[in-house]
């Protein structure tokens, strides 16, 4: 049955590609049990922490011996998604579809979604949900969890420090309230010293948790500096050269402010 599925999938699906920065296998960290992250490239927006500056552009880049990004179809990433179909199947685990920003690259995103759910393999997104919602909601009916940033609750301090209007953002999120299909909604924070950690901007966050009916918790993620040698390669200027990682305290401080709204989970 799998093989005459792929068989009439890889006619009709052949043709769609995508641009792939990288695929990672055995990951822990981005969703339920043991998964293969799909990492697509380029995003429309411009954080200054990004810890991942290779795939901000949506074009093949060469550095220092490096080569960030390669065309690939659906049936090219599903072949290596099928490598460790076993391992999903026993952890729990399955294919997360990450970035730059997946949203940004829709009809391949879907596609590559709905072939791995038509192969019953679990499957999740991480994303900024700034993209429209035709976009958003073309793909999540073959989404299992989807994880999604929220990263500035000012918009003026989300089109300084992110690049972007994040009303979008805020509508599509309240948009899922409408969508029957059961997906699991979490939330993410990523904790940056001095810009989005008051206890103001956290607490608009969680009030406005309060009105998604999809959400199932929220995670608070602590700024680090991975990704700085990268910038290097690429002939870059980290921004927050001088920024520093938060404390344990203070993590727990926010914690705090976010668990007067929802559950949260560091």
């Amino acid at each position: 049955m799998i093989e005459q599925l792929v068989g009439k999938r890889t006619k009709e699906q052949a043709t769609t590609t995508g641009m792939v920065l990288r695929i990672e296998r055995g990951s822990v960290y981005d969703g339920d049990g043991f998964r293969t992250v799909v990492f697509l490239k380029g995003c429309p927006l411009r954080c200054l922490w990004c810890s991942t500056p290779e795939s901000q552009s949506f074009k093949v880049e060469h550095a220092q011996h490096c080569t960030y990004g390669q065309v690939m179809s659906v049936e090219d990433v599903m072949k290596e998604i099928r490598k460790d179909s076993c391992c999903y199947f026993h952890s729990g685990g399955g294919l997360t579809i990450s970035g730059g920003e997946m949203l940004s690259q829709p009809v391949f995103s879907r596609e590559l979604l709905k072939a791995a759910w038509e192969e019953c393999i679990n499957t999740a997104i991480e994303t900024t949900f700034y993209a429209p919602w035709e976009a958003v909601s073309s793909l999540l009916p073959y989404v299992d969890t989807a994880f999604v940033d929220l990263k500035m609750f000012s918009p003026e301090g989300h089109k300084k420090y992110i690049g972007g209007d994040n009303s979008r953002i805020f509508d599509n999120l309240l948009k899922t309230n409408e969508l029957e299909h059961p997906f699991r909604l979490i939330v993410r924070i990523p904790i940056i010293p001095g810009i989005n950690d008051s206890d103001e901007e956290l607490g608009g966050i969680g009030s406005f948790c309060t009105k998604l009916t999809h959400l199932h918790h929220v995670q608070l993620l602590p700024y680090h500096r991975l990704g700085t040698e990268t910038y290097k390669r690429l002939g870059r200027t980290y921004p927050l050269a001088d920024l520093q990682p938060p404390s344990a305290e203070h993590m727990e401080h926010c914690l705090s402010i976010l668990g007067n709204y929802v559950d949260t989970v560091m």
